[in-house]
């Protein structure tokens, strides 16, 4: 693992043996017909990727933030689920690039460990999407970004967070699935922050005065009942002054009606529909740099449905991309 040299974090590589699903008279019939698989080490000699997927397998931030733990399954999950979709792309190549995996409660490292990954995948012109774990997945994806663009002029990162929740809780004695976006923008005067679907009864006073004292832009989950041209507007006005989106998607900004499986459900969120067309317009602009997913905990999922809504999330993604 000399990739990951001095960080105390495991990594498995993409592994063929984990997608599997129907069998097919014809070729390229499903996702488990298309994916390819390799390792983050052997990326220079065998690129002919134009997405990767890649797992954080780390619910420490959850953990640490008091959350019912259990994201750390979420990659596995959605790769049971993936597998089995039907292929509706066209000349993309797909490439499963493991999991880096928390050890030892060593969020940090793993943190460390995806940015590593995050970095070369885009330096390699590839698309991230990175699948958790906790949303602290968020500070690492950041991170990667901003390694990957450290030698250029044009490097001012908007952040598109899909969520019930700013994330932006000050850190008082470890950082945690609930500080993400207050770490980032207090260490970066580059970033900017966008959040859809915020809910008020999932955000103390506190957050509301830090998201205003950062000038975080946001809309409350009552105003993502429609894709209206209110919100075309303010987003359109964010996207013009950036250079790249980064786009993270927690699961728990869904009603529990669609994600259930998350560590913090709620039925007040938005739906898919919503949320596919917002993606859409986003990918328009073509400043789209990665996207993760996030939340995801399989042990309180009913019947697979929010792992089967993350798959098809990833899949819409990878058609929009």
């Amino acid at each position: 693992m000399s990739f990951f040299k001095n960080l105390n974090v495991d990594y498995t590589p993409g592994n063929q043996n984990n997608w599997s699903g129907r069998s097919a008279k014809l070729k390229n019939q499903y996702w488990h017909q298309e994916i390819q698989a390799l390792s983050i080490e052997d990326l220079e000699t065998k690129n002919s990727t134009d997405i990767g997927l890649i797992g954080y397998v780390c619910d420490e931030g959850v953990h640490r933030n008091q959350g019912r733990i259990g994201a750390r399954k979420g990659p596995k999950s959605v790769r049971n689920k993936l597998s089995k979709l039907p292929i509706h792309f066209h000349d993309k190549k797909i490439t499963d690039f493991g999991d880096v995996i928390c050890i030892d409660s060593n969020m940090e490292d793993c943190q460390k460990a995806l940015s590593k990954t995050i970095a070369k995948l885009i330096n390699n012109h590839i698309l991230p999407i990175a699948i958790g774990g906790g949303h602290d997945i968020a500070y690492a994806n950041f991170n990667g970004i901003k390694k990957a663009l450290k030698n250029t002029s044009n490097n001012k990162i908007g952040i598109l967070n899909f969520d019930a929740h700013f994330d932006l809780r000050t850190i008082e004695t470890q950082p945690n699935s609930g500080t993400p976006f207050n770490q980032i923008l207090k260490e970066n005067n580059t970033a900017s922050y966008f959040a859809i679907g915020i809910q008020q009864q999932s955000n103390t006073k506190e957050l509301f005065d830090i998201a205003a004292k950062n000038k975080v832009s946001y809309v409350s989950n009552f105003e993502c009942e429609t894709f209206d041209a209110s919100l075309k507007s303010k987003l359109n006005s964010f996207i013009d002054k950036v250079d790249y989106l980064y786009i993270t998607i927690d699961l728990d900004g869904f009603s529990s009606a669609y994600a259930p499986g998350v560590s913090a459900p709620s039925p007040l969120g938005f739906n898919p529909n919503f949320v596919y067309k917002v993606l859409a317009f986003l990918f328009e602009s073509k400043k789209v740099i990665s996207c993760d997913i996030a939340e995801l905990n399989p042990d309180f999922d009913v019947d697979h449905i929010t792992a089967n809504l993350a798959a098809r999330l990833v899949d819409f993604i990878v058609l929009s991309a």
